[in-house]
């Protein structure tokens, strides 16, 4: 029984757990951890749901375990097949390893569901022709399992023209399936069930009897012999036209200022005139069949709606001929015996079963009523259906190879994600591996919506890459997302390719579509300030570039004005002189910013020894606020969003803290015993001026320092000595 919450029965078993990533974890490496798994709190399985589909396990193993078939596994069926695997095996332990073979001998025989799997097994065995002590496999059962498939009879319920030795049978077979039609047996081939046996030839007693009921009152039925079928069709064509077309006349009687209207409307045929039209336009079906005038009988011939005289010419000839003789036109009267004499036929054929049989015919029908065919299709059945326990051994032995071989590993990415965290091989979810931007991302999972994954994976705090791939080969799609989790992003970008490769080892060409940024490592956190200055720089020198380059464009258009235009800004100019005042005010605020950066410098200079240590401080001061956001954020990176987006239910913090998403990132690296030149004949040959640059100034700092400290005049003889410095600080004090 499930258990939903810590109880007593917990106690029964000493459950071991381990810790990897930040996250305590389920340890199932015993046969007794399987045979209790139904004891252990579910609140401590890393997960409680899983689709079937976009993971990378086996579909046929997942459609076992999905016991209501809603494309789902769940804690109980999980629990169902874990209860039933341990029930059939003498040492539920030999399921940890996964065995792809199945020993006779590791069933067990004293329970109910060992001894039905044994019997099942030795069934298996016994067609394979192998010993008793032979171990069976996958390969066996899918041999087994075709040679049943390709015999007439395989238990499936859905017998085929094959399993028909009768001419007869087999034709009557073939007349249910173009009736009611075909069942695909195991086989793959069309055939007929039980139940699709039973629904043809109850329909085709109702048939025969509809048909015997006719024959039973002909005379009233079919009052015009044979013809009645081809009369009937006729007058039904035009029996609602002619209804209209008398209940308009009686109406144009009742009140003349009704037949205009009863005609059709002059927009009516204003639209008619501006179409072409056919013999069988829409507006003119639409028209009386005739016009409608007081007293008017029903034109057969002459004067009728053109889009009518087709059905009115064979009425006429099939109905009204046979019934009144030759007419031109005809009264209601005389519709009105038309009507009488068809109504036993219109409720004879309102009564008409619709079964799907009707289109052999009666003789047909009535001779397949009269043989054995339904005796003999139900036999046949009955035979197959014999075979049942056959396809149910083979299903059952293939659960059981199936249950062996995958059981365990389902448990490490469901239970615990022990796969995973330990790297002993990819979890279910793992679709593959993406190398993009020299590095390789073990973490992608598919994704099927794109947009839907995104507003719930944006929670897991971890840089998620989307990729369409595509292999050309196949025209073969999917999409996935890739987490980063070492290196930097800062050429990660829409549009950049990539190759994926799948669990199978094939090449998927990749293209990024979209990202979720979120930071990668600390060391990206701690160049990010700096990187944005540079950026910031590299736009505005951009930018001002850009509007220089407008600038000379406009005034090389200006200089091309006229002459006398350019000789009277060139006058303009040369009368016109600078203010004093100006170049005043120009010095003084130049002189202000020198003043201001020379005392930024000595406070500097004043530092002394100190100053490396202040660089570090400064240094630190710009990147500590990035990297302390970016630590909160990695301590917050989640497995749990990015695959409940694709449907999983995680019941835990699965959490991807920096050691191990570094292990899931790998980033490029030459191999330890790599022979490297660091002679690079394209190399860009730097300028000398930056390094001495550098060095002057490192030079010039280290001078003032030292004459600061009086050191170069106690080592040189010149320089401010520092008995000098000592009163000049103290008479400042005093003097403040």
């Amino acid at each position: 029984m499930l258990n939903l919450g810590n109880s007593a029965a917990g106690a029964k078993h000493r459950w071991r757990f381990f810790r990897s990533g930040g996250v305590d974890q389920v340890r199932l490496d015993a046969g007794a951890d399987l045979v209790n798994l139904g004891q252990l709190d579910q609140k401590l399985w890393v997960a409680l749901a899983c689709p079937t589909r976009g993971v990378e396990f086996d579909l046929r193993t997942l459609e076992m375990i999905d016991g209501d078939k809603d494309g789902r596994i769940r804690v109980p069926e999980i629990l169902a097949a874990v209860t039933w695997t341990c029930a059939v095996h003498r040492d539920p332990g030999e399921v940890i390893a996964g065995p792809d073979s199945l020993p006779l001998q590791s069933i067990n025989p004293d329970t109910p569901e060992g001894k039905q799997a044994l019997a099942s097994a030795r069934r298996v065995a016994q067609d394979m022709g192998k010993a008793e002590d032979a171990p069976l496999t996958l390969g066996d059962v899918a041999v087994v399992a075709d040679r049943l498939a390709k015999s007439p009879f395989n238990g499936d319920g859905v017998i085929t023209p094959d399993a028909c030795h009768e001419a007869a049978t087999r034709a009557v077979l073939e007349d249910v399936i173009a009736c009611m039609g075909s069942t695909q047996d195991r086989s793959g081939k069309p055939g007929v069930s039980q139940e699709a046996v039973e629904k043809f030839f109850a329909g085709a007693r109702l048939f025969n009897d509809w048909w015997a009921a006719m024959e039973t009152s002909r005379e009233r039925v079919m009052p015009l012999g044979d013809a009645t079928p081809d009369a009937y069709s006729a007058f039904k064509a035009i029996r609602a036209k002619v209804d209209d077309f008398f209940s308009r006349r009686r109406l144009a009687e009742f009140d003349a200022r009704a037949i205009p209207g009863l005609n059709g409307q002059d927009g009516d045929f204003l639209t008619l005139g501006k179409a072409q039209i056919g013999a069988s336009a829409p507006e003119a079906v639409a028209l009386p069949v005739a016009r409608v005038e007081p007293g008017r009988d029903l034109p057969l011939r002459a004067g009728v709606n053109p889009a009518w005289a087709g059905p009115l010419a064979r009425f006429e000839q099939l109905v009204v001929r046979p019934i009144h003789g030759e007419r031109a036109a005809l009264t209601e009267a005389e519709w009105a015996t038309v009507r009488g004499r068809l109504a036993d036929h219109d409720a004879w054929q309102s009564a008409r079963p619709n079964s799907g049989v009707e289109k052999l015919g009666i003789e047909r029908i009535r001779a397949i009523l009269a043989g054995n065919g339904h005796a003999a299709l139900t036999a046949l059945i009955a035979e197959d259906l014999s075979h049942a326990t056959d396809a149910t051994a083979i299903t059952e032995v293939e659960r059981l190879l199936r249950y062996r071989r995958d059981l365990h590993a389902l448990l490490m990415s469901f239970v615990s994600f022990r796969d995973f965290y330990t790297h002993r091989r990819q979890a279910l979810f793992q679709v593959g591996t993406l190398y993009l931007d020299g590095r390789s991302c073990e973490l992608c999972v598919r994704v099927e919506n794109t947009d839907k994954h995104a507003a719930l994976a944006t929670f897991s705090k971890t840089c998620l890459v989307y990729c369409d791939c595509t292999r050309p080969q196949s025209g073969e799609k999917m999409t996935i997302a890739a987490a980063f989790m070492d290196g930097d992003s800062d050429y990660l970008m829409v549009g950049r390719n990539g190759v994926f490769y799948d669990r199978s080892g094939r090449d998927w060409d990749a293209t990024v579509t979209r990202i979720i940024d979120n930071p990668v490592s600390i060391r990206q956190a701690f160049w990010s300030p700096y990187k944005k200055i540079a950026r910031f720089i590299d736009q505005q020198v951009a930018k001002r570039a850009a509007t220089a380059e407008s600038d000379v464009e406009n005034r090389s258009l200006t200089a091309a004005q006229t002459v006398t235009t350019a000789d009277k800004a060139h006058r303009t100019a040369e009368a016109k002189r600078m203010d004093v005042g100006t170049v005043a005010a120009i010095g003084v605020a130049l002189g202000s910013i020198g003043t201001f950066a020379a005392a930024i410098f000595t406070k500097f200079v004043d530092l002394g020894a100190w100053i490396p240590l202040a660089v570090i401080i400064i240094m630190l001061g710009i990147s500590i606020p990035s990297m302390v956001l970016a630590w909160l954020k990695l301590r917050q990176r989640n497995l749990g969003p990015i695959l409940d987006a694709n449907g999983w239910a995680v019941n835990t913090r699965a959490r991807i803290n920096v050691p191990f998403g570094r292990t899931m990132t790998k980033l490029a690296a030459l191999p330890r015993d790599a022979d490297r030149s660091f002679i690079d004949p394209y190399a860009e040959k730097r300028s000398p001026w930056p390094y001495v640059a550098a060095v002057v100034l490192l030079l010039l700092v280290a001078v003032l320092s030292l004459d600061h400290c009086g050191k170069l005049h106690e080592w040189f003889g010149f320089g401010t000595p520092a008995a000098q410095k000592e009163p000049a600080a103290t008479g400042d004090k005093a003097t403040k």
